[in-house]
């Protein structure tokens, strides 16, 4: 995946922040569109189709959280929240209404590129069915046919919750997972709120599939948000 030819919308209101982004992401190849106000995404996403939205929380005439809600009625194109908002809470509320990633104000270019390359490769791998069934992460192996993990070429002995979230982590690689997301996905929606579920089994899984369980560099943790699964660059 490279950083070039992708059509981006901008929302955000703040005029040097745009001209920041503006400037940023041309310089790498970007084509910019941009909005100052929620009532004009819905029409810039319908006509120009934008590959990636770079989404302000906090807009003039309305919240970015509402338009990501509804964007994610209809379409999966990957949203980062732009947002001076740094609680947690705020975080765990865009993740679960469907942004792909979360990045606070002040930012840098070369974080934002960064972030931006995760989710565009989660978007097309989703967007583009894969006939294979074996899943790699650095030493980390997984084949999806015969439900067998490997680290370093050894075969990894996981539960039946232990591989349900492996699997939900390696379907959606770099992508910030909520502990709600992950509770819903794997327990099922009655779970929700038990994030104690969450902390237990990923402890058990990084003691498998983890080369120093306590320094983990495959599922790394969100403070207080959930967890992701690093990819290589």
């Amino acid at each position: 995946m490279t950083d070039l030819g992708r059509l981006v919308l901008v929302v955000e209101d703040e005029a040097p922040l745009r001209k920041f982004i503006r400037a940023s992401l041309t310089s790498h190849g970007h084509r910019i569109i941009e909005a100052d106000h929620a009532s004009e995404v819905m029409m810039l996403v319908t006509s120009h189709n934008p590959e990636l939205i770079l989404m302000d929380l906090g807009l003039p005439d309305g919240d970015g959280l509402d338009l990501t809600k509804q964007l994610r009625e209809w379409t999966q194109v990957p949203i980062i929240v732009i947002s001076a908002r740094g609680r947690e809470d705020d975080k765990v509320a865009a993740l679960d209404a469907g942004a792909d990633d979360y990045l606070t104000k002040p930012f840098g270019v070369n974080e934002l590129l960064a972030r931006m390359r995760v989710a565009l490769r989660h978007a097309q791998g989703s967007a583009t069915p894969s006939t294979t069934q074996v899943l790699n992460f650095g030493d980390l192996s997984l084949d999806l046919a015969r439900r067998e993990v490997r680290l370093s070429a050894v075969e990894v002995h996981l539960t039946p919750i232990e591989y349900k979230l492996l699997v939900l982590f390696a379907q959606n690689p770099g992508k910030v997972l909520t502990h709600r997301h992950i509770l819903t996905e794997v327990w099922g929606p009655a779970y929700a709120s038990q994030t104690h579920n969450v902390r237990v089994h990923m402890a058990e899984l990084r003691r498998k599939v983890e080369p120093d369980p306590s320094r983990p560099k495959l599922i790394v943790t969100e403070p207080g948000v959930g967890y992701r699964l690093r990819e290589s660059e």
